[in-house]
């Protein structure tokens, strides 16, 4: 599993209405380990594929590029992160 950063940049509070657009598009079956995080400055989102090919080739699709701007998210800045050496699940706390 390939693990990656997908930075978006704004106020967070507007952006994460477009954030759970983007999510909401995508299969639950096919999310292997994904966090979407408030920071300064924005989003940060981290989402792994299959293997490091899979990231490559999802991450420089025009079809993903073109589901961001329809969400209304600007640009992602992607960060490579690498291999997963272990992922331990969690429980949603209420905030």
């Amino acid at each position: 599993m390939y693990l990656a950063a997908y930075h978006f940049d704004g106020n967070a509070a507007e952006l994460l209405p477009a954030y759970d657009k983007l999510f909401a598009a995508f299969p639950p079956e096919q999310i292997l380990l994904h966090a979407c995080v408030t920071r300064a400055g924005g989003l940060t989102v981290f989402d792994a594929c299959p293997a490091e090919a899979d990231f490559t080739a999802f991450s420089t699709d025009p079809g993903f590029a073109a589901a961001i701007a329809d969400a209304g998210l600007p640009p992602a800045r992607i960060e490579p992160l690498g291999e997963v050496h272990a992922a331990h699940g969690f429980r949603t706390v209420p905030s």
